[in-house]
């Protein structure tokens, strides 16, 4: 799956940045330590926007472009942030045989989201998960800690209307 990229505008703070530039020196100009400082720059953003992975890149003298391959590489990191109600549908084989698809089609019609993203407003982020571990109850999403199973379409707004 492909990451999107926020199209919300980054609004870092001046404490966020001291703690990521004390992260940074941490490294102590240690290339190999790329992954554990972005690592910790996302604990401290809770995603790792472009302007942040410019500084870890200019912070540990690495290229952008490897700072941004490995932010896209591995599924830990996010490019976009996290919603205050972050959404997963399982698309696993049980889920997707029961219509979980149609499920992640409408959430993005109601929320004016695509997998990966955040609303304008911060209260939702969507994605797309390979399973959630309630086959048993297919098609299942979870936002966050809350499992919602035997899902139609059509149940979805009510759904979300009770976390607006």
């Amino acid at each position: 799956m492909v990451k999107k990229i926020s199209k919300i505008p980054f609004q870092g703070t001046p404490e966020q940045e001291a703690l990521l530039k004390e992260a940074i020196a941490s490294a102590n100009g240690d290339k190999s330590r790329l992954m554990a400082v972005m690592q910790e720059a996302q604990g401290i953003y809770g995603y790792l926007p472009y302007e942040v992975q410019q500084m870890i890149a200019e912070g540990l003298d690495v290229p952008m472009e490897k700072v941004y391959g490995v932010a896209t590489f591995y599924a830990q990191f996010a490019l976009s942030p996290k919603g205050k109600y972050n959404i997963s549908v399982c698309l696993g084989t049980a889920c997707y045989v029961k219509g979980s698809q149609q499920v992640l089609d409408k959430l993005t019609e109601l929320l004016g989201i695509e997998p990966g993203e955040c609303t304008a407003d911060a209260k939702f982020s969507l994605e797309a998960c390979r399973c959630i571990g309630a086959c048993g109850l297919a098609p299942v999403m979870m936002i966050n800690e809350d499992v919602y199973g035997k899902l139609t379409p059509d149940m979805l707004k009510g759904i979300l209307e009770k976390y607006a």
